[in-house]
This record gives structure tokens, C-alpha cells and sequence, in this order.
């Protein structure tokens, strides 16, 4: 390295060392330090001269790891989400997981800050997707697609603070149903509100409320509080966090930090209050002032058709209309909802501080104009879906089961070929092709002799059902022993009829542990 470089370098090094210090003095935001000092750490790097590094081995912050009962977890939920949404005709599609840079720009409102960049290689510019919604409205304008009901799977990214105890991370998984086209009103989504229900009580997750709301209903109620119309999207973000924060914080931010009168967010925080059911649209349509508002009345008559049909669909008891209810996300133009279970610890709060559930676990919306953004001709195509939280969900589960000490299987091996005597590992060998020719999930041991005593133990360990005996006696008379691992019965079949017993004795175990799971 050049000495002129090695001063320029050094220079530099000083500097940031010092904009570092002065943002530690300044009580700067974590992330803002984190990302100077890596810059810090970059130029030292670069004279080559210093003491090596120490290399902490970790996961990236707001990330984790998997291991197989996890996963095993992890894949049991998405088969009885994806059952769901196959059960009522979606397809699926994928997407990258970069998207160029003006896709994402200008869709999240205040949470737009949150999406993460990448570095400019010299092409396009690019950002990781914040969700799947936005990148779906893209491909169905690029493709010229007017009608679909698709789910889609897959990780998304953003730059949040992270609580992994909340199930809130910067990776995770986001899971979603949409439907889109130009359909009679609120029939696609009262059957996404349907859908949510179905998918909750699949998963066993305890009670649940799903709360509807309607962007008109907002705006409606802003226009006649006396907000004014350039701030209805920022005042809507400061209702959405009544889920996070009591009134008087929302409060204090309308006012301190939005500009917003004293008056017209008390005239807010009256009307917010309020929840029920039908008897909520009932009472809201005696109210004159608010049913002059053609905004406001017009959302209240579609509240009162979802709430209709959702009546049909027989979830009514599982609906609650709440004013309150608002999703920041800029791009909702009608119904919004969100699912919130019971059971966990309290954090919604009415302008009254009463109480409500933190535990939102599925929220959408419909969203009439964001693929007309990406249309050259601005055709709109309209859609309504909702995102299932994945994350969160799996966290409840996987606490639940930390508590009963419930030993989640990591595989699905239904029989494993064990030997009692020396060197008969070809004969195993045999036996598994044949099981797993019959489409038998089938292990054995990678050794040629192998204790039996350690065999078994692993068949317990596993809760593998079904163990296949060989020795030399088996061999010389045609035959095999099966082992029912869980309580130790073993039957000897000849190995022609070894298929259809092993068949047998699978059903037979599964309506044991099926019956033996209804009972308790």
C-alpha cells in the first residue's frame, strides 16, 4: 500500500472515530451507530496492519436459526394453511426476493423507512421485498392478469427492531391469500375473513377475535372531526398503534408531533371507541352527522354486507367491528381486518384504556388501486387478501409445546430395519428397498454391525412406530419380526407378506395415537 494512501486512509479513520463518539454522546438511533461503526471497522480493515479480528459465529441480528423439531413444527402448520387455502382454489405463484428499488418506494407509508437497500453494484437499484403484496400487484400488472386467487409462501425482509420473545424478526416468513378481479361487493372478502377463521381454529391456538374495519369508515370520520385531508394517511398510522400504545400516547402524537387540534383529535378518540357487531351499524346509522358523510355511509353499508355474510358463513361470533382498527399501510382503499388472540398479554387500549389483545397474528385488506400504480394506462384490477403471521404463530406453538414438554418428531420414519446379529447389513439392505419401494418411509443404521440394545433406543427416541427384526434365524426360515416400538409386541410374518403387515400395523398405531389424542 502506498504511504500517501496509508495517510488518506488514517484520516479518514480519525473522522469516523470521531462522528462515532459524537453519535454515542448523542444518544443516537442503535441501528445509525451500528452501521458507522461498521464503516469504522471497514477502514481499518483496509491498512491490513492491526490485530486480527476475533470472529463471532451468530446469526445476523433479527434472524435465527431452525433446528429439526422446529422445523418439524414449522412444516406441520404450513400443510394445514396451505390444506386451507387449496380447500377454497388458490393456486400459487413466486416472486423475487429483490424487487427494484421504485416497486417498494411510496407503498408503506411511515413504515416505508423499514425496507432494506441493497448496495448499488453498478445496475439497478434494488431493495429486499417488505412483503409479498406489493411485488404480487407488480407481477399481476406486468402480466396483464385481471383475475386470480393465489397464496403465496415465502421470506420477506425489513429493518425493524426485533423481538424474537414476540415472534418479531427482520427475516421471516410472511403467508399470503389474495384474491383478485372485479367481483359484487364484499363476497371475496367476507370468504378471506372466513378463511382466517378456518386457519385459527385448525391451529388450536386458543381464542381469537377477528377485528374489521373500513378505510371509508376513517376517512369518514376524519372529514367529519375537522382532520384535514392531506393528513388522513399520517393521522390513520397514529390510530393504528391504539394496538401498541394507550390513547393518551396517540394522543400527545397527533397533536406534538402531526400538528393536529386538540379538539379534533378528542372528536377522534370519542368516535375510535367504539365496537360491537351489527347492533354497532345499527346504532351508527342513527347518527346523522356521520351518515351526511358519503364516505362514512358508504363504508358503513359495506360493514353491514360483510357482516351479513360472515353471518352465513357462520364466523359472526368471531367478528368483532372495531373502530379503532386502522393498518398503516398506505394502500387500502376498503374492508381492512385483523385477528387477535385472547389469551395473550394485553396491549390494544381504547381512548378509555380499556384493555384489548397484543397478539395480532393475520391482518389484511383490500387494496382497489395499488396495481393500477404499476399499469402504464392505470387499469385498476381490484384485490383483497390477507396475511397470515407465520412467525408469531409459531412462536405460541412452539411455547406451548416447551410447556407440556411435548417432543416434537423431526422425521416421518414409520419403520426402521434393524439387525440382531453380525454382518447383515446387505440383508437390510434388501428389506429397505423393499419397503421403500411399497413408498414406506423407511430408515436403518450406517453400520454394518450395530448393537441391537442401540437400535431400539433410537426407534424410542425417534418414536418411530415400527421396527423390521432380522437375525440368522429369519434368514434361514423366510421370515421377519415386527416391533411395535411403543409397546414392544413384535409378530413374526413371513418376508412375502412383510408389506401388507406392516401396512396394517401402521393403520393400526395411528388410530391408536389419534384416539389416544382425542381422549385427552
Amino acid at each position: 500500500m502506498a504511504e500517501i494512501d496509508r495517510v488518506e486512509i488514517q484520516h479518514a479513520i480519525k473522522v469516523q472515530g470521531e462522528f462515532v463518539r459524537k453519535l454515542k454522546s448523542e444518544n443516537a438511533e442503535k441501528d445509525k451507530i451500528q452501521d458507522e461503526v461498521a464503516k469504522l471497522l471497514e477502514l481499518k480493515t483496509q491498512l491490513g496492519d492491526g490485530p486480527p479480528q476475533k470472529f463471532i459465529l451468530k446469526c445476523p441480528k433479527g434472524t435465527r436459526d431452525f433446528d429439526p423439531q422446529q422445523m418439524a413444527v414449522r412444516e406441520a402448520v404450513f400443510h394445514k394453511i396451505i390444506s386451507c387455502f387449496k380447500r377454497h382454489g388458490a393456486e400459487t405463484i413466486d416472486t423475487p426476493v429483490f424487487e427494484l428499488k421504485d416497486v417498494l418506494t411510496g407503498k408503506y407509508g411511515e413504515d416505508s423507512k423499514l425496507i432494506y437497500d441493497l448496495a448499488d453494484q453498478g445496475g439497478e437499484i434494488l431493495s429486499l421485498r417488505y412483503d409479498l403484496t406489493v411485488p404480487f400487484a407488480r407481477y399481476l400488472a406486468m402480466n396483464k392478469i385481471t383475475n386470480i386467487k393465489r397464496y403465496h409462501i415465502a421470506k420477506v425482509y425489513r429493518r425493524d427492531n426485533p423481538s424474537l420473545t414476540k415472534g418479531r424478526f427482520r427475516e421471516f416468513y410472511q403467508c399470503d391469500f389474495d384474491i383478485a378481479g372485479q367481483y359484487d361487493p364484499m363476497m371475496p372478502d367476507a370468504e378471506c375473513v372466513k378463511m382466517v377463521a378456518e386457519i385459527l381454529s385448525a391451529l388450536e391456538l386458543g381464542d381469537y377475535v377477528i377485528k374489521v374495519n373500513h378505510r371509508q369508515l376513517l376517512d369518514g370520520m376524519f372529514q367529519v372531526s375537522g382532520v384535514p385531508e392531506v393528513k388522513f394517511r399520517t393521522i390513520c398510522s397514529s390510530v393504528d398503534k391504539l394496538d401498541k400504545s394507550p390513547w393518551a400516547e396517540v394522543r400527545a402524537e397527533m397533536i406534538d408531533e402531526k400538528g393536529l387540534d386538540p379538539d379534533v383529535a378528542d372528536r377522534i378518540g370519542e368516535l375510535v371507541k367504539h365496537s360491537g357487531s351489527l347492533e354497532l351499524v345499527k346504532a351508527l346509522e342513527g347518527d346523522p352527522t356521520l351518515m351526511k358523510n358519503k364516505r362514512f355511509s358508504a363504508g358503513l353499508a359495506d360493514m353491514k354486507l360483510l357482516l351479513r355474510y360472515c353471518e352465513l358463513y357462520g364466523v359472526l361470533n368471531k367478528v368483532l367491528f372495531d373502530l379503532s382498527l386502522a393498518r398503516g399501510l398506505d394502500y387500502y382503499t376498503g374492508v381492512i381486518f385483523e385477528a387477535v388472540l385472547h389469551d395473550l398479554p394485553p396491549a390494544r387500549s381504547s381512548p378509555d384504556n380499556e384493555p384489548g389483545g397484543i397478539g395480532s397474528i393475520a391482518g389484511g385488506g383490500r387494496y382497489d388501486e395499488l396495481v393500477g400504480l404499476f399499469d402504464p394506462k392505470n387499469r385498476k384490477v381490484p384485490c383483497v387478501g390477507v396475511s397470515v403471521g407465520i412467525e408469531r404463530i409459531f412462536a405460541i406453538i412452539e411455547s406451548k409445546l416447551n410447556m407440556v414438554k411435548v417432543k416434537q418428531r423431526a422425521t416421518e420414519t414409520e419403520v426402521y430395519v434393524a439387525a440382531a446379529q453380525k454382518n447383515l447389513h446387505e440383508e437390510r439392505m434388501r428389506l429397505c428397498t423393499m419397503l421403500w419401494d411399497a413408498d414406506i418411509k423407511t430408515e436403518q443404521p450406517y453400520k454394518q454391525s450395530p448393537k441391537l440394545l442401540a437400535q431400539l433406543q433410537y426407534c424410542e427416541e425417534r418414536q418411530i412406530p415400527l421396527a423390521v427384526l432380522i437375525g440368522q434365524s429369519e434368514l434361514e426360515g423366510g421370515i421377519v419380526k415386527i416391533r411395535i416400538v411403543s409397546t414392544r409386541e413384535e409378530f413374526v410374518v413371513s418376508r412375502d407378506k412383510m408389506i401388507d403387515e406392516v401396512r396394517r400395523l401402521l393403520r393400526e398405531v395411528s388410530e391408536k395415537t389419534i384416539s389416544k389424542t382425542t381422549t385427552s
